[in-house]
């Protein structure tokens, strides 16, 4: 009874963390975090973990998907990744100075928010319109945005998927496509770097649980990438919308009713 137990809560958090990567670029983190302290009573630092362990293989094979298809910006992304990286640890080390900020539940109300936003006023930009854009002014707009997203996830401690998606798409001007696979892109770097200093403080995790996570999170990752790629604007808009909406309400379900 106890292994099936396990089994489904890894399936439902890798099916709702695979679904939330390849449509989004949202971190595994989010959503597969809560599901094991919740229900599998695990100490938070190795869910965490566990999570962003199952980030990294979804992550890039949700890019190399998008990347296939064309809807990668990878010397965008590149930039956007060291700066990213920079900063986090940046904010990392601000909000140590900080006392009694917690604002554990910011990347949960962003998905919801986000999800909203995107049934109600879907992002519509062409890639001509994105690739009118000079190189050089999109350089200085990555280095700028991912010095402010790394600072707010060091921080906050979440929300680097939901973050990268909402500036890419809102401030930097990208195709929803393209803004979900370059994110997916850097998420897979950041990600590896998390999972291994996790690991290398918490210690080897639960063997199991990790596998089950990982494989799962892989498998419906890359089915909601290869939807993604193939389906219109209007309708990845909407599929977008709808997943993180849903995942958003059953991540403040879980926090706040168990």
């Amino acid at each position: 009874m106890q292994l099936l137990i396990k089994i489904l809560v890894c399936f439902f958090a890798g099916m709702g963390a695979g679904l939330g990567t390849g449509f989004a670029g949202m971190s595994a983190a989010a959503v597969i975090s809560p599901m094991l302290i919740t229900f599998l009573g695990m100490p938070a630092y190795e869910a965490v973990g566990i999570a962003l362990a199952s980030d990294v293989l979804a992550s890039a094979v949700s890019a190399y998907t998008y990347g296939k298809n064309k809807n990668l910006d990878i010397k965008n992304g590149l930039v956007m990744m060291v700066t990213v990286l920079a900063f986090t640890m940046v904010g990392s080390y601000v909000s140590s100075l900080v006392p009694n900020t917690t604002m554990g539940s910011f990347s949960v109300f962003m998905t919801l928010l986000l999800g909203i936003k995107f049934i109600l006023r879907p992002v519509m930009t062409t890639k001509e319109a994105m690739e009118a854009v000079s190189a050089q002014k999109r350089v200085i707009q990555s280095i700028i945005c991912g010095c402010l997203i790394g600072f707010i996830c060091g921080f906050v401690g979440a929300g680097g998927g939901m973050m990268m998606l909402l500036i890419l798409t809102s401030v930097l001007g990208y195709e929803l496509k393209t803004a979900v696979g370059t994110s997916v892109f850097i998420m897979a770097f950041t990600a590896f770097t998390g999972a291994l200093s996790h690991f290398a403080i918490g210690g080897a995790p639960d063997i199991m649980i990790l596998v089950l996570c990982v494989f799962f999170t892989l498998l419906w990752a890359r089915i909601a990438a290869r939807f993604a790629n193939k389906a219109s604007a209007i309708t990845l808009n909407r599929a977008t919308g709808v997943i993180l909406a849903v995942l958003g309400s059953v991540i403040l379900a879980v926090n706040y009713l168990f």
